[in-house]
């Protein structure tokens, strides 16, 4: 980390510090903005492979999303869904291998990330995004979806109607948002006796405890075909998340477990990139 960066932590947690000292409502309110706010928005040029793309647009909640897609009008659509700080342009490398399978690739930036508009996100607002490409530009029957776009991508499924001719395929995906929250909280040294008013935000907006924004509980849910792949060096979304719901034993969930690639090296392992092609 950088002395800048150190320094803005410092001044972050002081910030927070003193306003839990005052109220420990405002002070979650501050917190769970800051948690759904990116705060690296990847906005690099477009890789050649998008330029040849046709562009797509659609308005989610009022924010302009914006998306790019290959080879339109083939019989089998797959969908590329990015992580948290992340874009669609981190995908670049599957776009040619799933069309020349014969794929309609579509691939979207979500609320507040990339070249889409808005500044925050969060689990409904994603799931939601899903749901309208899935509207608009579906049906899809194949999906691949990164870390925080696993979380939404498994809570959207629970409310398409699917079959198990659907596939998925899940690169460490944020399996428990309780435990994101959590390391939120320790990252931040936050006063644990925020933590009651910061839950209490999440029941008002979306009707459901923190607990429910699982794929544990999603899982149970999806009819899909399931390829996980999970590495055990992962410092982002822990394996051990992933790993209680693989003793779950789901007979429609396959688990591969990498070593040494981390949360975002593992998507671009040419290994992995070849498993996931073939299976979708």
């Amino acid at each position: 980390m950088k002395l800048s960066q150190r320094l803005a932590l410092r001044y972050i947690k002081t910030k927070f510090r003193l306003l839990s000292a005052i109220s420990k409502r405002k002070a979650a309110e501050k917190a769970f903005a800051l948690f759904c706010t990116p705060q690296y928005r990847n906005k690099k040029k477009l890789p050649k492979i998008f330029e040849q793309a046709e562009t797509l647009q659609l308005k989610v909640e009022s924010h302009n999303v914006k998306g790019w897609r290959w080879n339109a009008g083939a019989s089998r659509k797959v969908l590329i869904i990015h992580g948290f700080e992340s874009s669609a342009i981190n995908f670049d490398r599957y776009i040619k291998p799933l069309t020349r399978k014969g794929y309609e690739v579509l691939a979207f930036d979500a609320p507040g990330h990339g070249r889409s508009g808005g500044k925050e996100i969060n689990a409904p607002l994603y799931r939601s995004t899903i749901k309208e490409i899935y509207k608009q530009f579906g049906p899809v029957q194949s999906f691949m979806a990164h870390s925080f776009g696993g979380l939404a991508v498994c809570l959207a499924l629970e409310e398409i109607s699917h079959t198990a001719d659907y596939h998925l395929v899940l690169i460490a995906p944020a399996t428990e948002t309780v435990t994101a929250i959590n390391s939120f909280f320790t990252f931040l040294d936050l006063d644990p006796a925020m933590r009651p008013e910061f839950d209490k935000i999440i029941i008002r907006r979306s009707g459901v405890s923190p607990d429910w924004f699982s794929i544990k509980r999603a899982m149970k849910h999806i009819k899909a075909k399931v390829l996980w792949f999970h590495d055990e060096d992962d410092e982002t979304t822990p394996l051990a998340d992933a790993l209680k719901l693989k003793d779950e034993n789901f007979p429609n969930l396959q688990f591969v477990i990498t070593k040494g690639l981390g949360h975002r090296r593992i998507y671009r392992d040419n290994k992995v990139t070849k498993e996931i092609v073939e299976f979708l």
